[in-house]
């Protein structure tokens, strides 16, 4: 009896270990190789590489956008535009400005020519170019301020001072025929009215009655002043 129970249980633990035995060469043949668990492999942490790309990726973006939309200028190594008004053709003319008395080197002296007159020369001091207006100089005598008026009936025209140009004005400090008038020796010169450095020139002993100027001129015949 139990011969026959051991033969029997034989028998089955061989079916049973056959069937395992196809079933592995079956799995095998077709080329699938069985599967892990999660918990036999651990799972790959992707989630910090993936931000760090994110990071490396906006940094790179945000480099080549701030790269793209700056502007260059002087203290970054570009070039500046310069200043200056717009000559039309995209270039840059300097702008001149007007000439206070400051900005020149004047000088007088006395000529004999229409009964007697004083030359006044105005040159621009170095480096600097500036224009005298399309005005009479405004001359004023003692201290009293008497200013001179116009000896010629139109306006010159302007006057650029640079390098050795020289600009020529003439003022006759007497026109009338009396014997009247201040005795002064020296004159204040400015350009226009509203010139807040007007100069003080020696001219020597002068008797001042009723005096005219000149417009300013690049010529000295040209600022031979009448009554």
């Amino acid at each position: 009896m139990f011969g026959k129970r051991r033969k029997a249980f034989l028998v089955s633990a061989a079916l049973v270990g056959g069937t395992l035995l196809m079933t592995a060469c079956q799995d095998t043949e077709d080329g699938s190789a069985p599967s892990a668990s999660a918990t036999d492999v651990p799972a790959a942490d992707v989630s910090g590489a993936d931000a760090a790309g994110a990071d490396a990726s906006k940094g790179a973006d945000k480099g080549t956008e701030q790269g793209a939309g700056k502007e260059p200028d002087a203290k970054d190594g570009g070039s500046a535009e310069g200043s200056g008004a717009d000559a039309g053709d995209g270039t840059k003319v300097p702008v001149q400005q007007a000439c206070g008395a400051n900005d020149i080197s004047w000088s007088t002296r006395s000529e004999s020519q229409a009964g007697g007159y004083i030359l006044i020369m105005a040159k621009a001091k170095q480096g600097i170019t500036c224009i005298l207006p399309a005005a009479l100089p405004t001359v004023a005598f003692g201290s009293d301020g008497t200013e001179a008026g116009p000896a010629e009936q139109s306006v010159g025209d302007a006057v650029t001072l640079s390098g050795a140009t020289t600009a020529y004005a003439g003022v006759n400090p007497k026109t009338t025929d009396t014997d009247g008038g201040k005795e002064l020796d020296s004159i204040i010169v400015g350009v226009g009215n509203e010139d807040p450095d007007p100069v003080s020139l020696e001219v020597g002993t002068i008797t001042v009655d009723k005096p005219v100027v000149t417009n300013w001129h690049t010529a000295p015949a040209d600022a031979v002043p009448s009554a």
